[in-house]
């Protein structure tokens, strides 16, 4: 098969935690069909190939795309609105900014811009919350189809302790959803994520409808909140007063398993870290907004002690930046505070493979052949503190360290979504 076209520079990648793969002179042949065709050293592609349409990034590094594994859709203006906590940012903000997506017109321009923003800092797929709105979701879903994104989200699940605008009911909000799943679930690259916000928005009565929903498409996703902050821990607790703790709330409505997103995580105690390991159950890593916040520090090293797989994120709008090169710097620091020390290729190896293989997403992750094309292109000189810290590195892991400590959109030269660049950055 004939390549479309071939990238050239610095092939990097994680396939393991921990440990780089790098072809320094390397080149990738893209297929029609937006997969790779082959990867190595440009000097032993086929000669014939070398006449192919070209984007060369000479020293620049070609990575797997940014995978996104926490985000939210109706908060992308968001960012750095104060609150005095969590509670109090989702009433004096969220809820507020959130009840605009009533209106189709509204969800269908933010879906673009949105979409647009996150592929301008690398991220080539991403598991999002929507908001309680049919209408919001279906955009969403509508605008990741037609850049053929490997995309995760649902319609929200609220109906109660939420302004009127931003609730549905438990039985609607579960047809609703089902409609969704039918439309919308496996077309293209995209899957549906069953969508409670978190157990202080939901009856018992939408939590088995969640739970029902789960069982009835063991495929989908499921996507929640969990032990982000002591308020809401102790909010949950007056709610559920014959629970065992917050885990166990989801636990009894058959929320728990191995495709069961919980975001956060910071102050879950030895029994749930347990449970979480026992069902296959994962965590979502989110360090802006939980320093943005004051939620606390997620441990890490704890988390994965307990068996318990743990995924890297944004949360914007909680979190502080849609780059997951800044996401990864605010993990190094959290991990730092709690006696931990990452490297960058532990932590390019979380936002890549390591999110691929939390999310069950086995053709992205990497830049082995067959996979698809979904690519970011980093330049480690875009700025000039960059440029000037390159002059200190003598090791591919000291360029990616300051790549994550430093980097931002501007350090994103080209981004790629199965095979087609879909951002492009002119080089200074």
């Amino acid at each position: 098969m004939t390549p479309r076209r071939i990238l050239r520079g610095q092939l990097v990648d994680f396939p393991v935690e921990g440990q780089i793969r790098h072809e320094e002179k390397g080149a990738l042949a893209l297929g029609k069909d937006g997969r790779i065709l082959w990867r190595g050293a440009y000097s032993k592609m086929k000669r014939e190939w070398r006449e192919l349409p070209t984007d060369d990034y000479g020293d620049q590094l070609i990575i797997p795309g940014f995978i996104d594994a926490h985000i939210h859709f109706p908060q992308y203006r968001l960012l750095a609105a104060p609150g005095k906590d969590l509670l109090d940012w989702l009433n004096r903000f969220t809820f507020p900014e959130e009840g605009r997506y009533a209106s189709k017109a509204h969800a269908v321009k933010a879906a673009d811009i949105f979409l647009d923003t996150i592929i301008a800092h690398g991220t080539t797929c991403a598991l999002a919350f929507s908001s309680v709105h049919e209408v919001a979701a279906e955009a969403l879903f509508a605008a990741a189809h037609a850049r053929s994104m490997a995309f995760i989200t649902g319609k929200t699940l609220m109906d109660r302790n939420a302004p009127e605008p931003v609730r549905d009911e438990a039985e609607a909000g579960g047809i609703a959803s089902e409609r969704l799943i039918g439309k919308w679930h496996g077309q293209g690259r995209l899957q549906y994520a069953i969508t409670p916000r978190f157990a202080i928005t939901s009856t018992p009565e939408q939590l088995a409808v969640a739970g029902a929903l789960l069982k009835a498409h063991p495929d989908c996703l499921l996507q929640t909140h969990l032990s982000e902050s002591h308020a809401e821990i102790e909010t949950v607790k007056r709610l559920f007063p014959k629970a065992k703790d917050y885990t166990d709330v989801y636990d009894k409505f058959g929320l728990l398993g191995p495709k069961s997103f919980f975001a956060h995580g910071i102050h879950l105690n030895a029994r749930e870290l347990a449970r979480l390991g026992e069902t296959a159950s994962k965590v979502v890593h989110c360090p802006t907004s939980n320093t943005f916040l004051g939620s606390g520090l997620f441990h890490l090293s704890r988390t994965r002690q307990a068996g318990v797989g743990a995924g890297l994120a944004t949360d914007v709008g909680g979190g502080t930046s849609y780059s997951m090169l800044a996401t990864m710097g605010e993990a190094y620091k959290v991990a730092m505070l709690n006696g931990i020390k990452l490297t960058a290729a532990h932590e390019f190896h979380m936002s890549t493979q390591g999110n691929a293989e939390l999310l069950g997403l086995k053709d992205v992750g990497t830049l082995d052949v067959g996979k698809c094309a979904d690519i970011t292109v980093l330049d480690a000189q875009a700025t000039p503190v960059l440029a000037r810290r390159q002059a200190l590195s003598t090791t591919l892991e000291d360029v990616l360290f300051s790549l994550m400590i430093l980097g931002d959109d501007r350090a994103i030269r080209a981004t790629y979504i199965n095979g087609k660049r879909l951002h492009h950055r002119k080089s200074k």
